[in-house]
């Protein structure tokens, strides 16, 4: 898929791997806007009788994207009319395209959504249609579609993602000039008092018995 695509585009995909949408929608009218939320998590837990601590890394939630979608068949956009179905015909598309169970998954779709420089794998996890243009007899003319997404990344690509410095890895690394082991295992592990687990995996006598070039290796580490 190419970058840059000038009208927001959603494709939908009946596996994690999205290697072959089976749908796909072009937007009526781009969003006037869309706000994108990352959340970090730290760690809760402090020592007994601190009154401060170091934040620790936890993980990092899912990234989230909302936005919302107009419908119309007034004809006043792009002269897109319907008068037999108003706006129900499109919000079915939309609603098939980003809910529908298919297969053995028993889950709403996997999708993809393009726009400009955005590229978002994601899965629906909000929608709140508000209907804002009816005829006489009642029939919806426009509709404001708010849609919220998570974000939703297959197994091998999460990995391949992933940060390589994580704790839970065997890590090596080359000692440079000023090096300590403390030092070294705070870059590691988030905190620099495992020097002493870290010398005897190493068969360190000391943990000062470092030479500028050794190679250290920094085992997984169950804290």
């Amino acid at each position: 898929m190419s970058n840059n695509v000038s009208k927001m585009k959603i494709y939908s995909y009946p596996d994690a791997g999205r290697k072959t949408a089976d749908e796909s929608m072009e937007v009526l009218v781009n969003p006037e806007s869309y706000s994108q939320k990352i959340s970090v998590r730290f760690s809760e837990k402090q020592a007994q009788g601190t009154t401060a601590k170091l934040p620790k890394f936890s993980r990092l939630e899912p990234q989230t994207l909302d936005f919302e979608l107009l419908f119309d068949s007034t004809g006043v956009i792009n002269g897109i009319r319907d008068d037999t179905n108003g706006v129900e015909a499109e919000l079915q598309k939309f609603k098939k395209l980003v809910l529908e169970y298919k297969g053995d998954t028993h889950r709403p779709r996997f999708l993809s959504i393009y726009w400009g420089t955005l590229k978002f794998d994601c899965c629906l996890e909000t929608l709140d249609i508000t209907y804002k243009l009816f005829r006489s007899d009642g029939l919806p003319l426009r509709a404001l579609a708010k849609a919220g997404f998570i974000g939703s990344m297959d197994d091998t690509k999460r990995v391949a993602k992933e940060d390589s410095s994580s704790p839970d890895l065997t890590h090596i690394r080359t000692v440079m000039e000023g090096d300590t082991l403390p030092l070294m295992c705070y870059r590691i592990y988030g905190d620099s008092n495992y020097y002493l687990e870290v010398a005897r995996a190493n068969g360190l006598n000391s943990f000062r018995d470092l030479k500028t070039g050794s190679k250290i290796v920094f085992p997984p580490i169950a804290k």
